[in-house]
């Protein structure tokens, strides 16, 4: 998929380095990150984009390896992949962050509990760095989505496909390339502008479990 991604990439005429490793593997990450060729190790732009959810249980019914699983991934995983990448924006004074959260890093909802735990715990890490990084010049930004129709569901219920599509029936959903646009809109601003937070949701949802959906017979 990398491989594709590239070459669809590269037929723009845009230089393109893929690496392969696991976020939630501090090791992995220093090593990849700290091992990039000279002329890529200034990283301008950081999308914190990794993150899954992994079963939607009751907390007193839930398994401790899926709780492991969002815990290692959506919250150690963007901590490690920042620790490496910072400080060279640090040292350059400039620099942007975008945080992939989600509407479950607003509001909690029916056994959503760990997912929402590691959301929340997102929401509060980019503000967080908001605030170490304010005087360094570098723009941090929160981009949280609610319902987009991408592999999420899929992963969730543990590669049931009849559940996962479910969860998009009936409504027009987001897609990713709707995400990317607004990635693209916050890293495009004026230097002095950061968009501190970016709630998107498709119209059809009001909150993580309200949809106005339409059967279709």
């Amino acid at each position: 998929r990398l491989l594709l991604l590239k070459n669809k990439l590269e037929q723009l005429n845009v230089r393109v380095l893929t690496l392969c490793f696991d976020v939630c593997d501090e090791q992995s990450v220093k090593q990849s990150l700290g091992s990039l060729p000279e002329e890529w190790q200034a990283i301008d732009i950081l999308v914190n984009n990794a993150g899954l959810a992994a079963g939607l249980s009751t907390l007193q019914e839930g398994n401790s390896d899926d709780w492991n699983r969002m815990i290692d991934t959506n919250v150690k995983g963007l901590l490690y992949v920042t620790r490496a990448v910072t400080p060279g924006m640090v040292v350059r004074g400039s620099g942007q962050i975008v945080n992939i959260g989600s509407i479950a890093g607003k509001e909690v909802y029916p056994n959503g509990n760990v997912y929402c735990a590691t959301k929340h715990a997102v929401d509060a890490l980019t503000k967080g760095m908001r605030i170490d990084l304010l005087t360094h010049g570098i723009r941090v930004t929160q981009v949280c989505p609610g319902a987009v129709e991408t592999e999420f569901s899929l992963v969730r219920f543990h590669g049931d496909a009849a559940r996962a599509e479910k969860v998009y029936q009936g409504f027009e959903n987001l897609i990713a390339a709707d995400i990317a646009e607004c990635i693209r809109f916050v890293i495009n601003r004026p230097p002095h502008v950061n968009i501190n937070d970016m709630v998107v949701m498709p119209t059809a949802q009001a909150t993580a479990t309200l949809f106005h959906k339409i059967d279709y017979l």
